[in-house]
């Protein structure tokens, strides 16, 4: 089966979630969608301002009155519950974003002894240590202990970035002394000289009191809500010893079909498939280096020489742990990690994740529905308008129909590219080509068991049919700028 991820949301969602999504699962499906990446369903430091990733409560579903209410901002536990139980029932897995990294929100304030480091090398220290108050005691009065009576305080936290002394606000990157040492662990990214603060109070996974409290979520997570799989969020902070323990726990005592995909945010293919090695194959990875390839496509347009597309892709290199993507919440415009793939190269990006044979797609919410947002960039508000890509309903459905057998590829034009999928020996596949440049063509041949085969564009961009020789040789075009999906005229 040709499985396709969609990213049911983007950062600038605004509406009931849950309910929204559950509606859509029967037009997903018929589109050839097999799982769902929702975003995190915890209840947030800022309600329902947050987009899940400030995590206040892990247990807090939408069940309790907290941070100013019941729901999340996508809804509440019990239509997150039916909402999956909606995809189930449409054939749709749901992969559940887990914030690991951090807690935010705390509801009361600890006397702790800190020393700051610096921000671009957190090794180095810049300061004495020192007490000072902080905001790390998380006891979730609205819970009042259902489902976990567990209490975070700062022997779980290895950092945090605001504190106070003196009764004034102090603001950096302060690491925090307790039983785990006065230095962060060392088997998280290195960049910054070490990665393992991101933000909020960065969770120590060196105290076994806090591993156990993980496995305990987890199993209580996975029970509750059933979901088939997890996206994790901000691999390269946290241990990898923490994570190889935790999901081997997850994929031997409670789920061995546990799909797990990681954020591990590198565009270096050689460190993802160091990361990916290192958790022993445990995990999937996004395809971060493959999504800059699209980016720096789209914008040098014709001047981008296509046939090295694919090159330093996580899909060339490890393409069974490799999940592809054209753009996600952090790359959409006015995000911090912004590299938006231009609108008029991603049906040609979409081609390539959608109908190559080593892709795992991941497709977005605003490339499929469109999105208009407006936010604040240089002290100005700024409105922008994401219009959903017409061509990805039918390359998902040629996905579904012809992305199968066989893939040669005629990667040998700066400009225009194609491959073939050859499918089965009762159908033949596709020919796609796609063009950065001038309308184009290619030469292909088939094979004689494909001889005098009529064939027409799928997407409806070229509107000649092409016709096999005796050798079922023929030459099938594109447009500028474009991409043709060329199948059999009887399967349109």
């Amino acid at each position: 089966m040709n499985g396709v991820i969609i990213q049911y949301f983007h950062w600038y969602y605004n509406g009931n979630l849950w309910n929204e999504f559950a509606e859509n699962t029967e037009y997903l499906k018929s589109l050839g969608i097999t799982a769902v990446w929702l975003p995190p369903a915890t209840k947030c430091n800022l309600g329902t301002d947050g987009r899940g990733y400030d995590v206040y409560d892990l247990y807090d579903l939408g069940e309790f009155d907290q941070k100013g209410g019941i729901p999340t901002r996508y809804g509440t536990k019990e239509e997150y519950i039916k909402a999956i139980e909606k995809a189930h029932h449409s054939g749709i897995d749901v992969y559940a974003d887990i914030v690991l990294n951090h807690r935010m929100g705390a509801d009361e304030a600890e006397k702790i002894e800190v020393h700051e480091v610096d921000e671009e090398n957190r090794n180095t220290v810049i300061s004495d240590t020192f007490e000072v108050l902080a905001q790390t005691k998380f006891t979730f009065p609205g819970r009042k202990g259902k489902y976990s009576d567990f209490i975070w305080d700062h022997h779980c936290f290895s950092g945090i970035d605001i504190v106070r002394k003196d009764g004034e606000e102090m603001v950096g990157i302060f690491k925090i002394h307790n039983e785990y040492g006065t230095v962060w662990t060392d088997d998280v990214s290195h960049q910054f000289g070490n990665y393992d603060y991101l933000m909020g109070a960065d969770v120590e996974y060196r105290n076994p009191g806090v591993i156990k409290e993980m496995k305990n979520w987890i199993k209580w997570y996975l029970e509750t809500t059933k979901v088939d799989g997890l996206r994790l969020d901000a691999l390269k902070h946290i241990s990898s010893g923490f994570l190889k323990e935790w999901i081997t726990y997850i994929k031997t005592e409670l789920d061995p079909d546990c799909y797990v995909l990681g954020e591990f945010w590198k565009d270096d293919v050689k460190k993802i498939t160091y990361f990916s090695d290192k958790m022993n194959n445990l995990i999937s990875c996004f395809d971060v280096p493959l999504h800059y390839n699209f980016f720096k496509a789209s914008e040098k347009g014709k001047d981008y020489d296509l046939t090295q597309l694919l090159k330093g892709s996580f899909m060339e290199c490890k393409p069974a742990s490799s999940v592809s993507f054209v753009e996600n919440h952090d790359t959409q415009n006015l995000q911090a990690l912004e590299s938006a793939v231009q609108a008029w190269f991603k049906p040609l990006a979409y081609a390539v994740i959608l109908l190559s044979e080593d892709a795992y797609p991941c497709i977005f919410y605003p490339d499929l529905y469109g999105a208009e947002y407006t936010d604040t960039q240089d002290g100005k508000e700024v409105k922008i308008v994401m219009p959903k890509i017409e061509a990805l309903p039918r390359l998902l459905i040629a996905r579904k129909q012809f992305a199968f057998g066989e893939q040669i590829k005629y990667f040998d034009d700066p400009n225009c590219i194609a491959w073939v999928r050859m499918g089965s020996d009762e159908n033949f596949g596709c020919v796609t080509i796609i063009s950065n440049g001038a309308e184009s063509f290619k030469e292909i041949n088939l094979g004689k068991r494909n001889a005098h085969l009529k064939f027409k564009d799928f997407l409806d961009h070229r509107k000649e049919e092409v016709t096999t020789d005796e050798e079922g040789k023929a030459i099938f075009h594109v447009n500028s700028c474009s991409v043709s999906v060329w199948v059999k005229s009887d399967m349109i």
